[in-house]
């Protein structure tokens, strides 16, 4: 089984490469399954009903989410509804929406999904560690095809949850920082494992945002309306290979498309 994991789409132009170039990678990889975070989606901050429809109807299966996800207010209309969009499993229980979600594949195999938020240099919630053994033991009953989003700003948090969940997954891997790394591996418990997918997104930019802008934020230390910039956009993330009978990876590799 294949699975293709999206790193951070942002905005409009990360929303223009899913639709252009996911289908042909779909067809010329043998890719079962898709999961994309799409916390940045709508905007570059935040996801509505329509960017929702928009990627099920680009062939993503699954949307992650992480810190942004409330960040539209229409976001609520649909995340109580739609089972394909979750949101870290380690926000407080009575938040709108899910932490995980399980579905079946074209093949008929099912697939579950965790995402999880960190807490280094973040709005503390509850311990990520807890409840990724919780909500993995919960999955596990059902398949051992598991993927988790690690959305964590520290590089130290993500290592660690792949290291801590090694054998119990198919694959860790983390979002948020928008910037990929080059440390993809196989554990030696057969846990895929790559500290961040990248970003889905124009790359002549600050991760995502135009220069000038963050720029001058640094240099002033004045508020100013980040906007999404437009140029050299890429699709980013990661392809794994998972044995469907044991849920153990076999193989991983970078993806990083560029639109023509």
């Amino acid at each position: 089984m294949r699975i293709l994991f999206i790193g951070d789409v942002l905005g409009s132009p990360g929303r223009r490469a899913v639709k252009m170039l996911l289908p042909p990678l779909v067809l010329q990889e043998g890719i079962s399954l898709v999961v994309a975070n799409v916390e940045n989606a709508a905007g570059g901050v935040g996801v509505t009903p329509d960017v929702v429809d928009e990627f099920l109807g680009a062939g993503v299966h699954v949307m992650t989410s992480g810190n942004h996800i409330w960040d539209k207010k229409e976001v609520l209309d649909v995340i109580g509804f739609e089972p394909r969009l979750i949101r870290p499993a380690n926000y407080p229980k009575n938040n709108p929406g899910r932490g995980t979600a399980v579905v079946k594949t074209a093949e008929g195999q099912k697939a579950g999904i965790v995402n999880l938020e960190g807490n280094v240099f973040m709005r503390a919630k509850d311990c990520p560690f807890t409840v990724a053994r919780e909500e993995v033991e919960a999955l596990r009953q059902e398949t051992r095809i598991i993927v988790v989003d690690m959305h964590a700003e520290a590089t130290s948090e993500k290592k660690a949850m792949g290291w801590y969940l090694d054998g119990r997954v198919s694959l860790v891997i983390g979002t948020h920082t928008h910037v990929q790394t080059s440390d993809e591996t196989v554990l030696p418990g057969g846990t895929a494992y790559l500290t961040d997918a990248g970003m889905t997104g124009p790359h002549d930019s600050v991760i995502g945002i135009k220069k000038e802008i963050v720029i001058e934020r640094f240099l002033t230390g004045m508020p100013k309306r980040f906007e999404p910039a437009s140029q050299d956009v890429r699709l980013q993330g990661a392809i794994v290979d998972v044995d469907p009978e044991t849920g153990k990876a076999t193989a991983i590799r970078r993806v990083d498309e560029a639109l023509p």
